[in-house]
């Protein structure tokens, strides 16, 4: 009984909104852990190429950070569950077009689509964020991580047998009709979500309502970086620089574990379920030491522990992926855990939105621009250089995390 009464305790938050949002993304994450272990081999089948495979993501990212400034402004002015209701629907019907792609245009088309339909980003983070308890935010965000990659842990591995079964091009393609179906689930089941901002339910949202709003939202968005603390620049700050890293080289692992180190393609589905299975162990006692011993500490923590990630994965042999897959892992579990709280802790409920689009619009852009680049530097350059990279990034966030990032007093409800 007593464990019992300490489990009710620990998973206290697990309901409302919170519950319905795991619920939708057990769909998503299932689904879509599907088909991205070989996405950029997919691409490089329909006639693509390594700079293409960044041009993409380039895309992707530009229109996703072009929208985070409007879906900002309305999930703090119209609320945040109609907006996610409504467009999680546009995103199921956007995937049809990389399960129908014959050609690297149709994924194009589709991830345009995709992104503009995700405008409803601001408006999730700041839905969650508002439905999580104060005291119970580590614990809380790691939980949703944990049950998100659990969910996921065995994609990889469906996707490898597709591979086998059906062949790369047909294999995908079922595994992205899957997405599509699943994120229709999605869709219904985040019907059953409830407003946490309270707003004029009568005023409609409309597409000229949404262009009009575009400058006021930017200039919102940046002006409400006066009213936060210092802490949470810089914690964006290292968020920004190190996803811009991560961009130039996360899109060509499977290409160059497949390619140079002539890892076969099913070992490499393998690989991608050992690295949810690590994110998975360590979700937990992330969110529980996030929780104790605060937020700063566990940040910091994550990382030093991504430090030798490039380096082992460069020299990689079977073995040094999977260590390299386990520093990555744990570094996510204990990043994700300590930002996302720390961020709830310094945000007010009111700015959320805002910080949240204009942080993402940021981020997305940086990450954008490293598409590109990664795309042209692993084509034309070297494929050594974007991984080598992802190590020297975490020199300026470890010396940042020290001196400029510090935890408040009092925590934002």
């Amino acid at each position: 009984m007593r464990v019992l009464s300490r489990f009710r305790e620990e998973f206290s938050f697990l309901h409302g909104n919170i519950l319905v949002l795991v619920v939708s993304w057990i769909l998503v994450n299932f689904a879509s852990g599907i088909p991205s272990p070989y996405y950029a081999l997919y691409v490089l089948e329909l006639g693509g190429t390594p700079f293409i495979i960044g041009l993409i993501g380039f895309v992707a990212f530009a229109i996703l950070a072009l929208v985070q400034f409007p879906g900002g402004y309305l999930a703090d002015k119209h609320g945040r569950r109609r907006l996610i209701v409504v467009m999680t629907f546009g995103v199921a019907l956007s995937y049809a077009f990389f399960a129908l792609a014959t050609s690297w245009h149709f994924i194009l088309l589709g991830v345009v689509l995709q992104n503009l339909f995700l405008i409803y980003q601001p408006a999730l983070f700041a839905l969650q964020a508002d439905s999580m308890p104060a005291e119970r935010r580590g614990m809380g965000f790691s939980t949703v991580m944990f049950v998100n990659n659990l969910s996921a842990l065995f994609s990889p591995v469906i996707a490898g047998f597709l591979y086998i079964q059906y062949g790369l091009v047909t294999g995908v393609r079922i595994a992205y009709a899957l997405v599509t179906a699943a994120l229709l689930g999605t869709a219904i089941v985040r019907v059953k979500l409830t407003e946490t901002l309270p707003t004029n339910k009568s005023e409609k949202i409309s597409l000229g309502a949404v262009a009009k709003s575009y400058p006021r939202a930017i200039k919102e968005g940046i002006g409400v970086w006066k009213l936060l603390p210092r802490s949470m620049f810089f914690l964006f700050l290292t968020n920004a620089l190190s996803s811009f890293i991560y961009a130039l080289s996360y899109s060509y692992w499977v290409v160059y574990a497949t390619r140079i180190l002539h890892i076969k393609e099913f070992e490499w589905a393998i690989m991608m379920t050992w690295l949810t299975l690590t994110m998975i162990l360590f979700a937990l006692p992330s969110g529980k030491l996030t929780d104790k011993i605060g937020r700063k500490k566990p940040l910091l923590v994550s990382w030093l522990v991504l430090a030798p990630f490039g380096w082992l994965f460069l020299n990689g042999t079977q073995p040094t992926l999977f260590i390299a897959f386990l520093c990555f892992g744990v570094s996510n579990a204990l990043f994700m855990a300590s930002y996302s709280a720390l961020e709830a802790d310094l945000v007010p409920k009111e700015l959320r939105g805002k910080e949240i689009g204009c942080s993402q619009f940021i981020t997305y852009l940086s990450m954008a621009v490293g598409e590109l680049i990664g795309g042209y530097i692993y084509q034309c350059i070297s494929p050594v250089l974007p991984l080598l990279l992802l190590t020297v990034v975490t020199v300026p966030c470890v010396l940042v995390t020290v001196f400029f990032i510090h935890e408040p007093h009092k925590r934002q409800s």
